[in-house]
C-alpha cells in the first residue's frame, strides 16, 4: 500500500462524497413541460396556417375524451403501486359504462357515476380475488376481466336495455350534467382568440376550452389527481401500499398486512376505470351506454401511466398528450392533423440540440434522421390517409413509449407472485 493511500486516514482527514444533483421538483417539470407543449403548437399554429391546432373546440374535445384515459391511468397507479399488473381496466371499464347507464337512466347523472364506480370496484375485487388469493397470473386474470366485462354488459344490456331501447347495443339516453362557464373571462379569452395574435391567441383558444361548457367529471377527475398523490405519498397507508409494490416481503416482515394493502389497491383500481367508463357515457353526444365504447381507452390508459412513470402528474400529462391527438382528429381537418407531424419535427429537432449539448453524437445523429424522414414525410403529402385518423392516438402512444423507454422505473415487484409467509 502507497503512501497517497494511507495519507487520508492516517492524518485524520475524511473523504467527503460528491455533492448530490438537486432534483428539479415534479410541479416545475409539469409547468416547463406544458409551457413548451404550447409554445410548439402556437409555432406550429402559425407556420402551417391551423389555427385549430389551439382552438377552444379543440381544447373541449381534449378534456371530454382525455378524462377516461386519465381515471383509467390513475386506477393503474393504484393497483400497480401496490404490485399489482391490471391490464383488466379495459374490463372494469367496460362494465362502468353499463353500470353509468343503468344508474343515470333510473337516478340521474349523480348516481351514474356511482353506479359506474360500484361496478367497475366489483370487477377489480375478482380480479384481486383470482391474482390475490388464489395465485393467479396478473396477466391471464386482466385478460379474463377483460373478455368477463364485454360478455356480462352485452348480456345485461339485451336483458335490461332492449325492452327498453328495443335496442340490445344501446341503452336509452341518460341525464347530463349541466355545464358551466367561467362569466365574463370566457367571452374575454374567445375575443382574443379571433384576434389571431401568435402565441397570444393560442393560449386564449387553449384556456378558453378549459373554462367553457366545464361538466363536473373534470372537477371530479382533478380531484381524484390530488387525492391519489396525497394518499399514496403523504400518508402511511400510501407508504405501506407503495412498499407492498417495491418489496413486498421486507413490508411484512415490519407488520404490513399485504393482502389487505394489495386487495384494497385493486379494488380502487376497479373504481377509478368505473368512474372513467361513467365519464366515457356523460361525455358523449346523446349520454348512452354503447357496445364497443370504451375503443380500447382502458389499454391508453395503461401506457398514459407508463409515460408518467407511475405518478399521478405524469398520467395527467399522458392523458393530455393522447386526449389532445383523438379530440383534434374530431374537431378539425384530416389537415390539421396532417400538421402535427410538424409539431413532430420540431420536438425532435430540440431533443437534437439537447443531445449535442451533452454530446451523445450517437442518439443526436439518429434523432437528425428521424425529423428528417418526419419533415419528408410532412413536406410530400398534403393530408393523412382518412383511414389512418381513428389510429392516431394508438400510434402516438406507440411512439411516446418508445421515446420514454430508458426513463421508466416501475415498482420493483410489479407483476412477481407473492404469497403470505415467504419470509419466514
Amino acid at each position: 500500500m502507497s503512501m497517497i493511500d494511507v495519507q487520508p486516514a492516517a492524518s485524520g482527514m475524511t473523504m467527503t462524497p460528491p455533492p448530490r444533483k438537486r432534483r428539479i421538483p415534479g410541479w416545475a417539470v409539469f409547468t416547463i413541460g406544458t409551457v413548451a407543449v404550447v409554445l410548439v403548437l402556437a409555432m406550429t399554429s402559425y407556420l402551417t396556417g391551423q389555427p385549430a391546432l389551439t382552438s377552444s373546440s379543440t381544447m373541449q374535445n381534449t378534456v371530454t375524451l382525455g378524462l377516461p384515459i386519465l381515471l383509467c391511468g390513475l386506477g393503474g397507479i393504484w393497483s400497480e403501486r401496490s404490485g399489482m399488473i391490471n391490464i383488466g381496466l379495459e374490463g372494469m371499464m367496460i362494465l362502468g359504462t353499463w353500470g353509468a347507464a343503468f344508474g343515470g337512466y333510473h337516478w340521474g347523472p349523480w348516481m351514474a357515476v356511482v353506479s359506474g364506480m360500484i361496478c367497475g370496484a366489483l370487477g377489480g375485487a375478482l380480479h384481486a380475488l383470482a391474482t390475490v388469493t388464489f395465485g393467479v397470473n396478473h396477466i391471464v386474470s386482466g385478460v379474463a376481466i377483460n373478455l368477463l366485462g364485454a360478455g356480462v354488459t352485452k348480456y345485461l344490456s339485451t336483458l335490461i336495455f332492449q325492452p327498453i331501447s328495443d335496442n340490445p347495443r344501446d341503452s336509452p339516453p341518460i341525464e347530463q350534467f349541466d355545464t358551466f362557464s367561467a362569466p365574463g373571462l370566457s367571452d374575454w379569452l374567445g375575443d382574443l382568440e379571433k384576434d389571431q395574435r401568435v402565441i397570444i391567441s393560442d393560449v386564449a383558444g387553449l384556456l378558453r376550452g378549459l373554462v367553457t361548457r366545464v361538466s363536473p367529471m373534470l372537477i371530479i377527475a382533478i380531484l381524484l389527481v390530488v387525492a391519489t398523490y396525497l394518499v399514496l405519498w403523504r400518508t402511511r397507508f400510501g407508504l405501506r401500499l407503495r412498499s407492498c409494490g417495491e418489496n413486498p416481503v421486507a413490508a411484512e416482515s415490519l407488520g404490513v398486512n399485504v393482502y389487505f394493502h394489495k386487495y384494497m389497491a385493486v379494488i380502487a383500481s376497479g373504481a377509478l376505470a368505473g368512474i372513467a367508463g361513467a365519464a366515457l357515457v356523460l361525455g358523449s353526444s346523446p349520454s348512452i351506454y354503447q357496445e364497443g365504447q370504451t375503443a380500447n381507452r382502458g389499454f391508453i390508459g395503461l401506457a398514459a401511466m407508463i409515460f408518467g412513470n407511475w405518478r399521478p402528474g405524469g398520467t395527467l400529462a399522458g392523458a393530455g398528450l393522447f386526449g389532445y391527438a383523438d379530440g383534434l382528429r374530431l374537431s378539425a381537418t384530416p389537415e390539421a392533423v396532417h400538421a402535427l407531424l410538424y409539431s413532430a419535427v420540431i420536438v425532435v429537432g430540440l431533443l437534437v440540440i439537447w443531445q449535442l449539448y451533452r454530446r451523445k453524437w450517437t442518439s443526436a445523429m439518429f434523432a437528425a434522421i428521424g425529423a428528417i424522414a418526419v419533415y419528408a414525410l410532412y413536406y410530400f403529402t398534403d393530408e393523412l390517409p382518412q383511414e389512418f385518423l381513428p389510429y392516431t392516438p394508438h400510434i402516438i402512444t406507440l411512439v411516446v413509449l418508445a421515446l420514454a423507454a430508458q426513463r421508466l422505473r416501475p415498482p420493483a415487484a410489479d407483476g412477481m407472485p407473492y404469497r403470505r409467509g415467504e419470509g419466514d
